[in-house]
């Protein structure tokens, strides 16, 4: 049977091995819960607790702070501490309401939500902004303004990103064998919004427990159906898996929707399950700890704002001293300095490597081997886009089609000199919308 793939791409060690068998296990945490106030694409939420609150799990201690943007809920009961700038995995300090967690972790009364079969769109919409929930995949876009298009009805495809491609983590797959009716679950909702879509669930076939069993869970809903992907990253990218499923390409100008296609991976699925059948927020997700300098690789539910040194401890630790710590996957992620900060909506993983692999090479001059160009999904020339994004060339990095790049890394991982061309265009890529916003464009 032909898979389902994209042009170029790579096939990097996956390192799934580490936690793939390991089923989820809970983690409650022991220190001080910080909420940063921008866990999502958009404006930051607005505190509506103040210091010397008593909160309780699931009450909105942060309401979203315009259209684009999502509110925030307590995942524990304590005291507000503290309304003050703390890190964020990537490093930035950014305003949080800091709770001192009283470890009783009492609950609001949710309120009462009707089926499924008589809520309106309007309501599903509702509900899904109200609970928080956002891309949870790592861009963070709040869902209930992906699920807004100005033209619903011309939404043919919902996409579950099952495809996790990332190394290492195995939260998803995790989610997929231990909740897979909460995932068709979300889909279904999603489907109540477009009258003329189709749900596709785009899984990789490294997974081919989670293929059969979603296969058997959706035999009798006539709008969904299981594509098979080819194992390949990045197969989970928002483009490469409209190309693979859809066979319809998108830009860098160009929104999903304007394909005719809404994308929402697994953690966001269950979420929106979680927010209209159960009427309950967002205030836990699913992690990957792993790598090889830690001394149980496993998946942990996590409640949000949980400082990621307990969840390194609940994963027995350090086996050594780390040279490097990453927040999200190997290839996309963030290198963290420290671990003194909290678990986001958009936290995936936590990987603990013995060694920096990047840092142990030097960058030499291109060879024009052309490796690179083979690689990219985008299609574009990365060696020489990072030429011009060097010289700070703006008119022929744009023309030369830089701001397609999806930095998915694959040249970088791919060059045998080792130059770090991701790093270079997406740096330029920054300055592009930066300048374009000053003009006006």
């Amino acid at each position: 049977m032909a898979l389902f793939t994209f042009k170029g791409g790579i096939h990097p060690n996956d390192g799934k091995s580490l936690a793939k068998d390991k089923p989820i296990v809970s983690v409650l945490p022991k220190g001080d819960m910080v909420y940063p106030l921008s866990q999502h694409i958009g404006a930051p939420a607005i505190p509506i607790v103040e210091v010397g609150d008593d909160v309780l799990v699931g009450q909105k201690i942060a309401e979203a702070g315009g259209f684009v943007s999502a509110p925030i809920h307590a995942s524990v009961s304590g005291k507000v501490k503290a309304i003050e700038p703390r890190f964020n995995p990537t490093g930035t300090k950014v305003n949080s309401i800091i709770i001192e967690n009283d470890g009783e972790y009492k609950e609001i009364e949710y309120p009462h939500v009707k089926p499924l079969a008589v809520l309106t769109k309007e309501e599903i919409l509702k509900l899904i902004g109200e609970a928080g929930v956002v891309g949870m995949g790592g861009a963070g876009f709040p869902t209930k303004v992906k699920l807004s298009p100005k033209e619903p009805n011309k939404i043919e495809y919902v996409i579950a990103n099952c495809a996790e491609c990332e190394p290492y983590i195995t939260a998803d797959y995790r989610r997929m064998l231990e909740h897979p009716e909460e995932l068709v679950s979300g889909m279904r909702i999603v489907l109540r919004l477009f009258d003329n879509a189709k749900g596709v669930f785009g899984i990789e076939d490294n997974k081919p427990d989670c293929i059969e069993k979603l296969r058997e869970l959706i035999k009798d809903e006539p709008r969904m159906e299981v594509k098979t992907l080819k194992t390949k990253y990045p197969q989970g990218a928002e483009r490469q898996l409209i190309y693979a499923t859809t066979k319809r390409a998108i830009h860098s100008s160009m929104l999903p929707a304007d394909a005719g296609c809404v994308v929402d991976n697994v953690e966001t699925l269950i979420a929106i399950h979680n927010a209209v059948v159960n009427g309950r927020p967002v205030t836990s997700r699913i992690v990957t700890v792993s790598g090889d300098d830690v001394q149980s690789p496993g998946n942990f539910k996590v409640l949000i704002g949980t400082n990621q040194k307990e969840v390194v401890d609940a994963a027995g630790g350090f086996i050594g001293d780390a040279e490097k710590v990453i927040s999200g996957g190997p290839m996309m992620g963030f290198a963290m300095f420290t671990l003194d900060t909290p678990i986001t909506k958009t936290s995936s993983s936590i990987l603990c490597m013995t060694n920096d692999a990047v840092a142990e090479h030097e960058p030499s001059a291109c060879i024009n081997c052309g490796r690179c160009v083979d690689a990219c999904p985008s299609r574009i020339i990365p060696s020489r886009l990072a030429d011009y994004a060097e010289r700070f060339n703006e008119e022929a990095f744009v023309k030369w089609e830089g701001m397609e790049c999806v930095e998915c890394g694959c040249c970088s991982y791919i060059c045998p000199a080792k130059r770090q061309l991701k790093q270079s265009i997406g740096s330029m890529k920054k300055i592009v919308i930066a300048n374009r916003k000053k003009r006006g464009n």
